[in-house]
């Protein structure tokens, strides 16, 4: 493993290395206005979600690492603490894009980048009409982190207002992240999709206790074939299959010519796996165990 210092490193070369490794972000779509309602529009990947009660969205217009100066967006909100928070669908990425180009102050962004602008209900600035989903917030409290080219700036933000396009919601109000489509920031010019084949499904061990990797056989947990994804969904079984099943499971294969081939078993059981079928793998696993 290469060993890094941040103090040894320059701000740029360390921004580059948390651009690429913490990642994907998704992205605030920022919409503000200043003193006088000129709007403003830019996009800002330092962002997430941190609480429900109160609603906490928190994203960071930092410091600019060349020249330590301020943006439009920092600068508008200290003057009218307000901003609505657009979701970047993969429809509409090209424009966002676009829309982060640093013009000079009082450029309009939304026309620029060809966006319409539509009244807010409860604050002045304005929603992007083509995302699916805006939250309109009040900005709470602003922590500047330090005076230094890029030093973040915490933009914490209470949703008093959420629109939805119906079209992206599931029959039980949920949004669907197939028909959202969204679209995450990468390293370097990079994105990513986040519809399709790049969304799979993993059980969250909330309700359940799954038994560990440590309960499973050395032989298991030291394969050479299954990975650490395999061994994840085995220990995330609730629990150990019983005797009975194992024997039930395998009443119609030959033990010994399991045992005689360890490395076709693994990959069978594998196979499995990869088919949502860990309790059967781990059942064939175990039955060559004495």
């Amino acid at each position: 493993m290469k060993q890094i210092d941040p103090q040894s490193i320059s701000p740029v070369d360390l921004h580059k290395i948390l651009l690429g490794g913490v990642a994907p972000r998704p992205i605030a779509f920022a919409s503000t206005v200043d003193a006088e309602g000129n709007p403003n529009l830019s996009p800002f990947s330092f962002y997430n979600a941190f609480g429900v009660n109160p609603s906490t969205l928190i994203f960071s217009p930092s410091r600019r690492g060349r020249d330590n100066t301020t943006k439009h967006t920092l600068e508008n909100l200290k003057e009218v603490p307000e901003v609505v928070l657009n979701a970047v669908t993969f429809e509409m990425v090209q424009q966002m894009s676009l829309a982060s180009t640093e013009y000079p102050k009082g450029v309009n962004e939304f026309e620029k980048a060809g966006f319409t602008a539509i009244e807010s209900v409860k604050i002045k600035p304005f929603r992007v009409k083509e995302s699916p989903l805006q939250f309109e917030c009040k900005v709470r409290e602003i922590i500047e982190t330090g005076g230094k080219g890029g030093s973040a700036n915490l933009v914490v933000c209470e949703i008093i207002y959420v629109h939805v396009d119906e079209n992206i919601l599931d029959d039980d109000g949920v949004i669907n992240q197939s028909k959202i489509d969204l679209v995450g920031r990468m390293g370097r010019n990079c994105y990513v999709r986040a519809s399709g084949d790049a969304l799979f499904d993993i059980p969250k061990p909330l309700t359940t206790l799954g038994i560990g990797v440590d309960s499973l056989p050395e032989a298991v947990r030291l394969s050479s074939i299954l990975t650490g994804n395999d061994l994840g969904q085995l220990g995330n079984l609730e629990k150990l299959p019983t005797e009975k099943m194992i024997l039930e499971f395998v009443s119609r294969m030959s033990v010994d010519k399991l045992k005689s081939d360890i490395v076709f078993l693994h990959k069978r059981a594998q196979e499995l796996i990869a088919f949502g079928r860990a309790s059967d793998a781990l059942k064939l696993l175990l039955a060559v165990e004495d």
